[in-house]
């Protein structure tokens, strides 16, 4: 009641103005711009254009300057009254190379980018419209920075900078989607998201764990969905989109709209999309360790052997998925926001096809291995305050509740039990986020965090003929995970070229599990930790000129134990079974970055980024003993014992480089490359490739643009990792890789060359057609488990009204 009575209060005490609207087009094409982000800094006022190129300037009537920035445009600063006279239509130029841009991941609050030390890669939604990604995971592709790891075709693990799976942090809409199970190995949660409701995309790079807590070691992947837009004028505004896609290597057929309908002080946003995928075809250029020449049918209960009529047809990685949000905005006047939203996402069963090619002696080991349906929904409520006081200018709560479900099925050749492990997570999480303008050179960024995530883990066998269900161990112990932290970030501008931001976190977390020792006799029933982490940063940015941006940073980040690492029971690999261990601490990071772009008469831009990050006490797999034996028998077999142990040590070093080129007639050039590397102490004191540090990858683009059509002919390019620069957990994975010469395991160098081709038949019609793999290269990207798609034919078309 006191909620409604606080609304109806805003709703009095809002003030009736006369809107002020202004349009922004581009200069050459006269189309209308979306995601124009308006700022002024005397006062603070924040705008972002709808989708006719439309937002309300009416509050900024006291502004001096207003600030107009579009990636892809040269930023335009105008006054008030110069607006006026030029009819509140305000022109873009089109410009893809500038060092200034806004973001918002870097602090939660929107910012410039020269004013952020770490280096932020953003995802313009015109790219993804272009690049027209089949998942969230290859949406991140397009940045050129981020590798994608994949086991299946329903999946997708980000490495960022030699870390992966819960070293790095995944954020939704401001709320954290890594939750107590994310685990060391490879995960597929990204998948999840629905790449043609994400409105824009930002990577940092490097420990973010000031802004985000545990686990933003290599970085954060910031995704921000779709809002729905307000009318501007007493006529409701009402605007969609609906998309299909066709490609040829899984024969995908998707199928996406959403739908707005705004008046000044509320809008509606629906969105929803199909994804239907059969199994996938690879190249037929390449090594024959990845074809596919026989798989494993069950016939009346029993199991038969089938040889494959195409060995490059990966039998089976055919699956399905749906996602769904719905969104409410709410303003009763300037200075308040209310944003709620809803997302659904579930897959179909999906088969672990890295599973599904070992082989036992001569035959195939497993005949099922497959996840569950993997579900994910959020709620989220976020309440925004832009009213001055003396604690804040601007003030955010996010609310977030998430549920989680995902299960692992698998049963051996010939075998009939089918057993299946099935996990829940019930996350919640709430954040207070202000920020204060101290004065004209200084503003403070602060807030606190509090996050309690309840796992849920059962285990049954099934039997396939008799249909009788049976209890088996769970994978983890029912657990809660909780956190509560505050931090503080100072922002000061110490002349007009140089920048200094600071911040401080100290975070509590700990975590309490319950084990069952039906199944196994564990010393141990129960587990209580709770532990502290306190961590920190220092930056500075120097910009001598608007052309000139330099970077260096100190940072630190941490990830507490999760229900992953400390309770969890699973079969690592054949002959191997990890147990719990409860007396696990935090792993610290130390990280130092330094970076350098310059613009070159607005034809040429090259950025370099070089970094250098320790891990201590990191949380790695090793040998174990329980109750004094070293091996245990685990579903019938003889297995090591091995535990999570703070036991290593990790180094990583790399750098992240890019170019940019401007030419004449329409072309354009931009090319990025990435390399690292990384190392992790082993128990007698030598050193191993670090898993996660990705081979040598680098992207190269073409692009012709001109009027309604867009042409970009491109080259992606993996390096080789030889046997000997294997991580050692990577070299019995004979399944996954290539063979040498010598019969020993590798990942293969190798490329594609791609063609894509986007038409606007008119301002609400366009069509994507691409070509990719048009050499039909068979490839894997390193670590993974299923060959990339072959020769690929993809057909978009995309309305918008």
């Amino acid at each position: 009641m006191k909620f409604v009575l606080l609304l109806l209060l805003f709703l009095l005490c809002s003030k009736t103005n006369i809107a002020q609207i202004v349009t922004l087009i581009d200069k050459d094409s006269r189309e209308v711009l979306e995601f124009v982000t308006i700022i002024s800094s005397d006062p603070k006022k924040i705008a972002i254009t709808n989708s006719s190129g439309n937002a309300d300037l009416t509050s900024f009537k006291e502004s001096k300057e207003i600030t107009f920035q579009l990636i892809g445009y040269k930023s335009a600063v105008k006054s008030y009254s110069q607006i006026l006279a030029e009819e509140n239509l305000v022109q873009l130029t089109r410009s893809n190379i500038s060092i200034d841009q806004v973001i918002i991941s870097a602090t939660k609050w929107s910012q410039s980018s020269n004013k952020v030390s770490s280096k932020v890669s953003t995802i313009k939604p015109k790219d993804v419209e272009f690049q027209n990604p089949q998942t969230a995971a290859d949406l991140l592709n397009i940045s050129g920075d981020v590798y994608v790891q994949k086991s299946q075709q329903g999946g997708g693990s980000p490495m960022i900078r030699g870390f992966a799976t819960n070293r790095v942090l995944i954020s939704v809409d401001g709320i954290r989607m890594n939750n107590a199970i994310f685990r060391s190995g490879n995960i597929q949660n990204v998948i999840s998201l629905d790449p043609l409701a994400i409105e824009n995309t930002e990577v940092v790079f490097g420990p973010g764990s000031i802004i985000y807590g545990s686990d933003a070691i290599g970085g954060s992947m910031n995704f921000y969905t779709m809002r729905p837009q307000l009318s501007l004028t007493e006529t409701p505004k009402i605007n969609g989109h609906a998309q299909y896609r066709f490609s040829s290597a899984n024969s995908e057929n998707t199928g996406h709209f959403d739908f707005n309908i705004g008046w000044k002080s509320i809008a509606l946003l629906t969105s929803f999309s199909y994804n239907s995928f059969s199994d996938l075809l690879m190249g037929s250029n390449g090594p024959n360790d990845y074809l596919r020449s026989e798989y494993i049918k069950s016939i009346d209960n029993t199991d038969v052997i089938i040889g494959n009529n195409n060995d490059e047809l990966q039998i089976p990685t055919a699956y399905t998925q749906f996602n769904l949000m719905q969104k409410i905005r709410f303003t009763p006047n300037e200075n308040w926001y209310f944003d709620y939203g809803f997302h659904y996402s579930a897959t179909s069963d999906y088969d672990r096809y890295d599973r599904l090619t070992l082989y036992s002696g001569d035959y195939l080991k497993n005949a099922e291995w497959y996840y569950g349906p993997q579900k994910w929904m959020m709620n989220n409520l976020t309440i925004t305050s832009l009213s001055s006081n003396m604690l804040y200018d601007d003030l955010a709560i996010r609310l977030g509740y998430q549920y989680f479900e995902e299960s692992r099925n698998d049963r051996s050749f010939r075998e009939t039990s089918l057993r299946k492990r099935l996990e829940k997570v019930y996350a919640y999480s709430v954040n207070l986020d202000f920020h204060k303008e101290l004065s004209n050179v200084s503003q403070l960024i602060y807030g606190v965090e509090s996050v309690l995530n309840t796992v849920n883990s059962t285990g049954t066998s099934k039997d396939i003929i008799s249909n009788e269900i049976t209890p088996v161990s769970s994978r983890y112990p029912n657990s809660d995970w909780y956190s509560l932290a505050g931090y503080l970030v100072l922002q000061n501008d110490i002349s007009s070229k140089l920048s200094l931001q600071s911040g401080i976190r100290y975070s509590l977390f700990g975590l309490e599990s319950k084990f069952d020792t039906t199944f196994f006799p564990l010393p141990f029933t129960s587990s209580n930790q709770n532990s502290g982490a306190l961590t920190g940063s220092v930056g500075f940015t120097y910009n001598p000129t608007d052309k000139w941006s330099i970077g260096l940073s100190f940072s630190t980040g941490f990830r507490a134990p999760n229900v992953d690492d400390i309770g969890k029971v699973f079969d690592s690999e054949p002959g191997s079974v990890v147990i719990p261990n409860p007396d696990l601490k935090a792993e610290y990071a130390y990280n130092s970055e330094l970076s350098i772009a310059k613009v070159f008469n607005d034809k040429i831009k090259i950025d370099v980024t070089g970094y250098y990050t320790i891990l201590n006490d990191a949380m790695v797999r090793r040998d174990y003993k329980l109750n004094g034996l070293d091996s245990i028998y685990y579903d019938g077999t003889l297995s090591q014992v091995q535990a999570i142990q703070n036991a290593s040590n990790a180094y990583v070093w790399g750098l992240q480089c890019g170019l940019e080129l401007n030419l004449d007639g329409g072309l354009s050039f931009s090319s990025r490359i990435n390399y690292q590397k990384g190392e992790e102490e082993l128990d007698n004191g030598s050193f191993s490739p670090l898993r996660h540090a990705a081979p040598l990858f680098t992207t190269s683009h073409l692009i012709y643009e001109k009027k309604n059509l867009k042409a970009d002919l491109y080259l992606t390019y993996n390096g080789e990792i030889s046997y000997d620069d294997l991580a050692e957990e990577e070299k019995s994975k004979t399944n996954i890789y290539a063979s040498d010469k010598n019969g020993n395991p590798y990942s293969p160098s190798w490329y594609t060359l791609n063609l894509k081709v986007q038409y606007l038949l008119n301002n609400n019609i366009s069509t994507v057609i691409g070509i990719e793999n048009i050499t039909d290269q068979r490839y894997r990207t390193y670590s993974s488990g299923i060959a990339s798609a072959g020769r690929n034919f993809i057909l978009s078309l995309k309305l918008k009204y």
